[in-house]
């Protein structure tokens, strides 16, 4: 067990951070989830900028890897061209 205030500090505020994290990974992966799921064009070129942005976000701060991101944006930009 942590001695020093700022270690109980830190085990705090990384429990925030993990929960946080937690939460923003799986709801990209529910709304990637939902634009394979879609079959209509035109929804699915609304739901794709908004998917693209969250996968960078989830990159930038290192939840999710950046070549991840990229090839699930590929594979998605893709799915939707051919729909």
């Amino acid at each position: 067990m942590a001695n020093h205030k700022s270690a109980l500090k830190r085990i705090r505020s990384n429990r925030v951070k993990q929960l946080r994290n937690k939460y923003q990974h799986k709801t990209t992966r529910n709304a990637v989830r939902d634009l394979r799921a879609t079959t209509d064009k035109k929804e699915a070129e609304v739901l794709l900028p908004k998917v693209a942005s969250m996968l960078d976000k989830l990159a930038k701060n290192n939840v999710i890897h950046k070549n991840k991101a990229g090839n699930l944006k590929s594979k998605l930009t893709k799915l939707v061209a051919a729909l």
